[in-house]
């Protein structure tokens, strides 16, 4: 599997899952319009451990959706999220949808 991007978020392939399950699927929501990164269809659970975030799809398919980008088929597996960064002169900063 591929690592699969939307806006600023990334979902990398991981062979496990660690942490303590979260009550919700809830990505990363935006500091400026309050949209969220979201699984909205299939089954899945979202895991946290130490600040980073682990979904667990376990349907075919999970839907990743958000306001302003396109829908996005997430295949069963485990899954790293991170939100990307960027360099800039100043130091490194994170990728702002």
């Amino acid at each position: 599997m591929q690592p699969i991007r939307q806006g600023d978020v990334i979902l990398i392939p991981t062979q496990s899952i660690e942490g303590e399950q979260l009550p919700h699927l809830t990505l990363a929501e935006g500091e400026v319009t309050g949209h969220r990164h979201r699984i909205s269809e299939g089954e899945a659970e979202l895991y946290e451990r130490n600040g980073t975030l682990y979904l667990k799809v376990l349907s075919p398919t999970a839907l990743l959706t958000h306001e302003e980008h396109k829908q996005i088929a997430i295949p069963q597996g485990n899954w790293t999220i991170r939100i990307q960064r960027e360099y800039e002169p100043e130091g490194w900063r994170y990728v702002a949808d």
